[in-house]
C-alpha cells in the first residue's frame, strides 16, 4: 500500500483543520438541551400581578367551558383528524365520552376520536396545572407611552409583584420583562425602567432574579443596541451584588434591518455575537415586521410571505447556535362582540361564531409555525391559550405512530450499518427523528414512556444526540 502524504504534513494539516473545526463548533454548538417554552404572553405591565398565569388559565377554562364543552365541539371547530365522524347531539357524545373513558390508551388510538378526545384532555390537564408556561410583563406595545411619573410607579410595582411571586411560588416556569426600545426617541426610558424593575427587584431578593428571567429588548436594528443592553447588565450586577452574567436578554427581529442591513447582509449572527453569550432568544414580530413591508393591515398575519421570507433567513442564520426561535401572535382575539348575562339567542349565537372563527384561525396559525419549525410564539389572550395547546398536541400526536414506527427501524438499520461499515450517512434524518420526540416531550404532548416505546432508553434520550446514541450502541 503506497502513500504519498508523510506523516508530519499530515499532522499539520490535521492540526490545523482541528482549530477550525472547534471554532465552528464553538458558533454552533447545536441547539440546546434544557426546556424550551412553547409560548410567550404578553401583557400590560399595569395589569401584572404575581397570580396572573393562574388567572389567565381560569379565563381559558371559561372560554373553553362556554364556546366547546366537550371534546366533539372543539374537534369540529378545528376540524382535528377525524372531525367528520364526531357526534353532534349531547346524548350521542355523552355515549362516546363514557366509552372512550372506560378503554385502554392503546385500545382508544384505534378509535376514529381518538385525536379529538386526547388533545381536549390534555388541553384541559394543562390549563389546570400549568396554564402559561412564559410570562412577558410589558412596558412597550401592552403598556404604552405614559408619563414617566406613571411608568416609574409601575416598573417598581412589578417588580414588588414578581417578588412576592418568588417567595410564594407563584410564577409563571419562565418570566420576564420587555422594555422600551433602545431608538433615539425612547432609549432613556427603556434605560430607566430596566434600571427601576431590576434594582427595586434584587433590592426584596438579596440579589436573586426568578428562574429563567429574561430581558426582552423590541425594535433592535443595530448590534450596538444589543451591546449597549449588555454594558447596562453589567453595571447593574456589579452595583447590586449580583452574579456577574446572571441577567440575560431576548432580541426582537420585527424590522427589515434585523433581517438585512446595509451592506445587504443578514445581522442576526452580529446581533448574537454582541450579546457577549447573553442573548438567548430571538422572538419575531409579526405586526411591526409586515407593517415595514408596507402590508397593510387587513393582510398582517402570520402566515403572509414576507413572514414566511423572515422565518427562513432567521432560521438558515440561527440554526445550531442554540438560540430560540419564536414566532408571532394571532392578533384577532377569541372573545364575542356581545357582553353581559342576559344575552338573546341571536347574540349567543353571534359569539359563539366570532369565537370559533378566531379559534380556527389562531389554531392555523400555530400550525403553520410548527410546519415551519417554530416551536415558540406568542399569546394574547386567555382564550387563546386553547388553541395554542390544541394546535401543539395535535401536531405531535398525529404523527407519533408513524414517527415511532420509522425512529425504531432507523435507530435499529443505524446500529447495523455503523457495526458493520462504520459509515451512516443519512444521520441527520435519524436526528430530525429524535427531534420530533424531544419537542413533543417538551410541549407535554408525548410522554416519555411514548418515546421510550422506540427502544430508546432514557440515557439515549436525555443525550439528545442521534450520533451519540449510535456510537453508545457501537461501543456496546
Amino acid at each position: 500500500m503506497k502513500l504519498s502524504i508523510s506523516e508530519d504534513l499530515k499532522a499539520g494539516i490535521l492540526s490545523d483543520l482541528q482549530t477550525h473545526n472547534r471554532a465552528f463548533q464553538e458558533t454552533y454548538p447545536s441547539d440546546r438541551a434544557d426546556r424550551q417554552p412553547i409560548h410567550t404572553v404578553y401583557g400590560g405591565a399595569n395589569l401584572f400581578d404575581a397570580g396572573i398565569g393562574a388567572k389567565l388559565g381560569r379565563g381559558a377554562l371559561k372560554s373553553l367551558e362556554a364556546y366547546a364543552p366537550n371534546f366533539c365541539v372543539l374537534g369540529r371547530v378545528l376540524k382535528l383528524e377525524g372531525w367528520e365522524h364526531l357526534p353532534q347531539s349531547v346524548g350521542d357524545i355523552e355515549v362516546l365520552e363514557d366509552r372512550l373513558d372506560n378503554l385502554s390508551e392503546e385500545e382508544r388510538k384505534k378509535e376514529t376520536h381518538w385525536l379529538a378526545y386526547t388533545v381536549y384532555n390534555k388541553l384541559i390537564q394543562k390549563l389546570e396545572s400549568e396554564p402559561v408556561e412564559d410570562f412577558r410583563i410589558d412596558f412597550e406595545d401592552g403598556f404604552g407611552n405614559r408619563s414617566d411619573e406613571e411608568e416609574d410607579a409601575t416598573a417598581v410595582r412589578a417588580a414588588e409583584e414578581v417578588a412576592r411571586g418568588m417567595k410564594e411560588g407563584l410564577l409563571t416556569p419562565f418570566i420576564g420583562i420587555r422594555i422600551k426600545p433602545f431608538t433615539e426617541d425612547l432609549k432613556r426610558r427603556g434605560i430607566r425602567t430596566l434600571d427601576i424593575f431590576v434594582s427595586t427587584l434584587v433590592g426584596l431578593t438579596g440579589g436573586k432574579l426568578p428562574e429563567n428571567f429574561v430581558v426582552m429588548l423590541p425594535k433592535v436594528t443595530i448590534p450596538f443596541q444589543v451591546e449597549s443592553l449588555v454594558k447596562l447588565f453589567e453595571i447593574l450586577e456589579k452595583a447590586n451584588g449580583m452574579e456577574a452574567g446572571s441577567l440575560k436578554m431576548e432580541m426582537m427581529v420585527e424590522t427589515t434591518q434585523a433581517i438585512m442591513n446595509e451592506d445587504g447582509k443578514n445581522p442576526l449572527m452580529d446581533f448574537v455575537k454582541a450579546g457577549k453569550g447573553r442573548l438567548i432568544a430571538c422572538h419575531f414580530g409579526t405586526y411591526d415586521y409586515t407593517a415595514s413591508c408596507n402590508i397593510t393591515a387587513k393582510y398582517q398575519t402570520m402566515d403572509h410571505p414576507v413572514c414566511d421570507f423572515a422565518h427562513h433567513v432567521t432560521k438558515v442564520a440561527l440554526s445550531h447556535t442554540g438560540i430560540w426561535l419564536s414566532d408571532g401572535a394571532t392578533n384577532v382575539m377569541p372573545v364575542g362582540p356581545h357582553r353581559g348575562e342576559n344575552l338573546s339567542f341571536g347574540e349567543l349565537e353571534e359569539n359563539t361564531k366570532t369565537v370559533h372563527r378566531a379559534w380556527k384561525m389562531g389554531y392555523d396559525h400555530v400550525r403553520h409555525s410548527l410546519w415551519n419549525g417554530f416551536y415558540q410564539g406568542w399569546d394574547l389572550h386567555p382564550a387563546q391559550l386553547v388553541v395554542r395547546y390544541a394546535a401543539v398536541y395535535a401536531f405531535f400526536l398525529e404523527s407519533y405512530a408513524d414517527a415511532a414506527a420509522r425512529l425504531t427501524n432507523f435507530v435499529e438499520k443505524a446500529a447495523r450499518a455503523t457495526l458493520t461499515t462504520d459509515i451512516f450517512d443519512d444521520a441527520a434524518t435519524g436526528q430530525g427523528l429524535l427531534n420530533y420526540f424531544l419537542k413533543g416531550m417538551n410541549s407535554g404532548a408525548i410522554s416519555l414512556e411514548e418515546a421510550m416505546a422506540t427502544g430508546l432508553t432514557l440515557e439515549e434520550i436525555q443525550s439528545r444526540s442521534f450520533y451519540r446514541i449510535l456510537e453508545g450502541r457501537r461501543n456496546a
